[in-house]
């Protein structure tokens, strides 16, 4: 394993700078293929990237058995530096495609604890998130309940996902929440105003889900027309021709820095998060090594003060057209 820059998000959980997000590997982002995936995850282990994300509802469950034969192969050195994250509370047992519904009932996200550590064949789970939240089921009540799956040793750390900043409040008064994970980047960022002032005074890690836009940072994608059958990026409304052709103007304001540190976009996309503060840890995903490779350099990139600045003003300057997600995929989402 490669030695790469190290974070701390929250108190204690030490992981590398950059992380890899494992959804794709199953599903959303065109076709699979398993034996490819475990090649992949095992160079994820190889370039020193420590965190590795996955949930239970990526390929139903598919993508945490991935894992878990990643981890069967690994000796026990490698195992141990690795922090394995999961999550529950998006349901789709009973629904087709990509209809969901949010669950946070008690006994649910027990028995999705249950099941993930089988799957990923482990007694505890590194790190284990609600992935929506459900309104309906006071937070109060969620976090009792993972504060019973830390106590039985069933899981070591609580995250929420998409979480407002006034739940956010409410949940980390019942039990310390380590980590948030949220999207966040340079098309993306709304949580700047309020979320993101919270994590750092109550000093919770910030994980960025989509760092690069859903591979739109990286400047590869230029229309609808570039994404394979079964990528839904297809019906995403930022990808739509009528939106992606106005968003470019982003991309556009990068080249002159991709040009100054000789390096890509998705790399300039990756070290203004990294500039951001240092308990955050982005979570780019990819099914190609010459990406995850890409992604895991950006760690080198340092921005001078200046050009933050300047990044950091483009949402002052850009308007970023269409929503994150389908009507479908925004439930949850506050």
């Amino acid at each position: 394993m490669h030695k790469l820059p190290q974070r701390t998000l929250g108190s204690d959980i030490n992981v590398s700078a950059i992380g890899y997000g494992a959804m794709g590997l199953s599903e959303f982002y065109g076709p699979t293929d398993d034996q490819h995936s475990i090649r992949l995850l095992h160079s994820v282990v190889d370039s020193g990237i420590t965190l590795i994300d996955t949930a239970d509802m990526y390929g139903r469950g598919q993508n945490e058995l991935l894992i878990g034969t990643l981890l069967k192969e690994l000796t026990s050195s490698q195992r141990e530096q690795l922090c394995i994250a999961t999550k529950c509370g998006i349901d789709r047992n009973n629904t087709i495609g990509y209809e969901r519904k949010i669950n946070n009932a008690p006994q649910y996200i027990k028995s999705c604890c249950e099941a993930s550590l089988k799957r990923l064949g482990i007694e505890q789970i590194d790190l284990f998130y609600i992935h929506r939240i459900n309104p309906e089921n006071p937070i109060e009540e969620t976090m009792e309940t993972m504060a019973t799956l830390v106590k039985e040793g069933k899981i070591k750390h609580i995250g929420l996902c998409e979480v407002p900043k006034d739940l956010l409040i409410r949940a980390h008064s019942v039990f310390p929440v380590d980590v948030v994970q949220t999207e966040y980047s340079l098309w993306t960022r709304d949580i700047e105003d309020n979320l993101l002032p919270l994590l750092k005074e109550l000093n919770i890690g910030l994980v960025p889900y989509s760092p690069l836009g859903r591979g739109f940072l990286t400047g590869k994608y230029q229309s609808g027309k570039d994404f394979a059958d079964g990528d839904f990026r297809k019906t995403n409304p930022r990808f739509l021709d009528a939106n992606i052709e106005h968003n470019k103007l982003l991309l556009n304001a990068l080249k002159p820095m991709t040009i100054k540190y000789d390096c890509t976009s998705g790399q300039i996309a990756l070290a203004w998060l990294l500039a951001q503060w240092e308990g955050v840890v982005p979570i780019p995903g990819t099914k190609q090594e010459k990406y995850l490779f890409e992604n895991v350099n950006a760690c080198f990139v340092t921005l001078e003060k200046e050009d933050i600045t300047i990044l950091n003003d483009l949402k002052n300057r850009i308007d970023i057209k269409g929503d994150r997600y389908t009507p479908e995929g925004m439930k949850g989402i506050f």
